[in-house]
């Protein structure tokens, strides 16, 4: 349940990953153009929506390297959202889909910190610390990183956000855990055996579609010597033999390809361990071996739960809609507007 609520916490999309910052003392509020300058940071049918109005007010957001709290537009975060998480080059639906899931994430977010205060964000629904909330891109963040497809790409994704900024995902009346991940194995995996804890609607769905993305399959490869570091750095508890063909063998693998439990040498490990503590892209792999090598290949990328944003982008090359994306990644939640 531990391992869990640490997930649920901060919803990790592998797309994109900014430097960790230095822990922040509590400082003073921002406003809004502040934020924007200076902060630094992861089953109801419901027509298309013409309205491009925002939901309203605004997001708290701790600058943990200056310790002020800043305030940002909603829109102006969820468009951020989506340029640090998604890339721009994905079709429309796509990219409002995962607009919809970076807005649900956040008020989520947001009503956890209002019953449930995180004494280290001083009062901010959450910071810049990419290690623990879900990316966001300042305007200049933006177009650094687009640099001269700036204009094109912020304004697609700007109008992608406007049409889909009043929705969020609920569950039971409150938002979801949005989880979302670069691409899946072929199946997305199931919270329960990903993280250890059933989520109703976080379960193993088809996404066939991830296995034509690019670097579907990736092979790492280790010398035995730097293998076995890495795995006493990691478990140091771990005792291995001399022969490093037996070192690690797969025990079980869930339907999804997600390997549950491996041996290493004395030690029974999750899969998820094993990824973790070797930088993996996923914890779908096989392990072989050659005379000097121990070789993985890795399916997919991320944790495999929620939404794959390549399966997403493959709906939407095949004319589905956001709604549908959100409906086949979700199960049984409603689209549900906001005020």
């Amino acid at each position: 349940m531990k391992k869990f609520l640490s997930f649920v916490t901060a919803i990790f999309i592998l797309t994109l990953t900014l430097p960790a910052i230095p822990a922040a003392v509590c400082g003073k509020f921002g406003n809004s153009s502040e934020a924007t300058q200076k902060i630094k940071t992861d089953t109801n049918e419901t027509s298309k929506t013409e309205n491009t109005t925002a939901s309203k007010g605004t997001y708290k957001v701790l600058d943990i390297s200056t310790g002020e709290v800043l305030e940002v537009d909603k829109l102006d975060y969820i468009i951020g959202a989506v340029c640090a998480e998604m890339p721009a080059t994905f079709e429309p639906e796509a990219l409002k889909a995962q607009a919809v899931a970076a807005h649900t994430y956040a008020e989520r977010q947001a009503l956890k910190e209002k019953t449930s205060p995180t004494p280290e964000l001083c009062g901010a629904d959450f910071s810049n610390d990419t290690t623990k909330y879900q990316g966001y891109f300042t305007l200049n963040q933006t177009k650094q990183y687009y640099g001269d497809n700036f204009e094109l790409y912020y304004s697609k994704i700007s109008d992608a956000v406007k049409d889909v900024c009043n929705y969020i995902v609920t569950y039971n009346e409150e938002p979801i855990v949005s989880a979302f991940h670069s691409m899946s194995s072929g199946k997305t995996e199931s919270a329960e055996n990903a993280w250890g804890s059933p989520v109703d609607y976080l379960v193993s769905v088809d996404s066939s579609f991830d296995t034509t993305a690019p670097k579907y399959f990736e092979e790492t490869a280790f010398s035995p010597d730097i293998l076995k570091e890495k795995l006493n750095a990691a478990f140091p508890n771990i005792q291995l033999g001399d022969d490093f063909t037996k070192w690690l063998e797969i025990s079980e693998i869930s339907e999804a390809g997600t390997v549950l439990s491996v041996k290493a040498g004395n030690l029974e490990l999750s899969g998820d361990d094993l990824r973790t503590a070797l930088s993996l892209r996923s914890a779908s792999f096989e392990i072989s071996f050659t005379a000097s090598e121990i070789i993985f290949t890795t399916k997919g990328y991320g944790h495999g739960v929620g939404m794959s944003q390549y399966g997403a982008n493959s709906m939407a090359l095949q004319g589905k809609s956001w709604q549908d994306i959100i409906n086949h990644y979700y199960r049984n939640c409603q689209i549900t507007v906001v005020p």
